[in-house]
């Protein structure tokens, strides 16, 4: 069984000033990073140093990279290296194959992330942003509203925080996953950036397969456009729910600006342009969204606009405390997927981690605010 939020004490966060992070070695390019050390009155190679330290062996404190000089370490550290993830809560499930992680910002700005361990593969579950703003009503994030974006630099070290535990562990860090807290494409060239980062080879970044990262979106039809034509390799996920625009309307209020056909048409573009199979992800919800007939127009809406390019993630709800949302009893998911399969689309129900330490995204933060 895993910990519980009582095994923990109440921390207190200071008022949040929602303000963005300093600079750090992460947001800058290649070439700022060198202009940066130069002030420092440091050669060009140190930021390639530097850089080895941070995206090969996970290291974000310079004061333990010892080939640097000593006495510029400490000002290596102050100019480019801000503490930028503080950990408030640390909670584990499934026999200590899932962390989920709570973090304060240097704001006071409340950040989540989850560690998934499968045989074989370790998958890391990132945010984009503070909050969300899509204000879905069965979302924890959503019903919080969104604070603010993150930093690039916020993103990637969520990343290199787990792929250093990882290797305390003697393993790594294989997959990443765009489904925190936030919609990315709202955040569109900062993610864009940290996946590059998230996928580069040392050291330029940590050097996970593109193929391996995948970029969720409750459908901006634009912004998957734009990341079609980014020449990424990722996997796009749409978080659908529906196949229909008037329940859409009030499950993904975005679904006003734009309608299922057009989020679909933009999907295709995406797997046209990039040889990739969409996800369409869809949280069932008891008597909501998890009727035969809205199965059965799932699977005719993604095989004409898809193909067999798509496939379809059916999620158990894991519901939000005090919500009126329910996830489907098991009888009724199995139909469901069934009757999407029928219709020529493979269909599979996702493993879910983590139901006992409030693994929805949000939760956790919501309950620190709450306290």
């Amino acid at each position: 069984m895993g910990r519980t939020m009582s095994d923990f004490p109440q921390i207190q966060l200071l008022a949040p000033k929602r303000g963005m992070p300093p600079k750090h070695f992460a947001d800058l390019s290649k070439d700022e990073r060198i202009d940066a050390l130069k002030e420092l009155g440091l050669p060009k190679f140190r930021a390639d140093q530097i850089a080895r330290h941070y995206y090969g062996k996970f290291e974000a404190d310079p004061l333990t990279m010892t080939d640097l000089p000593e006495a510029q370490r400490q000002t290596v550290k102050d100019a480019l290296f801000p503490t930028l993830l503080t950990p408030v809560r640390t909670v584990e499930t499934d026999e200590g194959d899932t962390t989920k992680t709570l973090w304060r910002l240097h704001d006071g700005t409340l950040l989540e992330s989850v560690l998934m361990r499968y045989p074989g593969r370790a998958t890391l579950c990132i945010s984009s942003q503070a909050g969300c703003g899509m204000a879905c009503p069965f979302c924890a994030t959503g019903q919080g509203g969104l604070d603010r974006n993150l930093s690039v630099a916020e993103i990637v070290d969520q990343v290199r925080a787990a792929a250093a535990m990882m290797a305390a562990e003697g393993s790594r860090l294989s997959n990443i996953v765009f489904m925190g807290m936030g919609e990315p494409l709202a955040n569109y060239k900062r993610v864009v950036n940290a996946v590059r980062q998230i996928t580069q080879p040392s050291p330029d970044g940590f050097g996970i397969s593109q193929r391996n990262v995948t970029v969720s979106t409750v459908g901006l039809a634009p912004q998957i456009r734009m990341l079609a034509d980014e020449g990424l390799s990722c996997t796009l996920a749409v978080s659908l729910h529906t196949p229909d625009d008037e329940l859409r309307d009030e499950l993904v209020p975005v679904n006003n600006r734009f309608e299922v056909s057009e989020v679909l048409d933009a999907a295709r573009y995406y797997a046209d342009q990039t040889g990739r199979r969409v996800s369409i992800e869809y949280a069932l919800i008891r008597d909501m969204n998890d009727h035969d007939w809205r199965a059965d127009l799932l699977g005719k809406k993604l095989h004409s606009a898809l193909g067999s390019r798509v496939h379809v993630n059916v999620i158990p709800l894991n519901p939000t405390p005090g919500s009126k949302w329910d996830a489907s009893p098991k009888a009724r998911q199995d139909e469901f997927v069934r009757r999407v399969a029928a219709q020529g689309v493979p269909c599979t129900v996702r493993d879910t981690k983590g139901q006992e330490i409030a693994a929805a995204c949000g939760q956790l933060a919501a309950d620190e605010d709450a306290s």
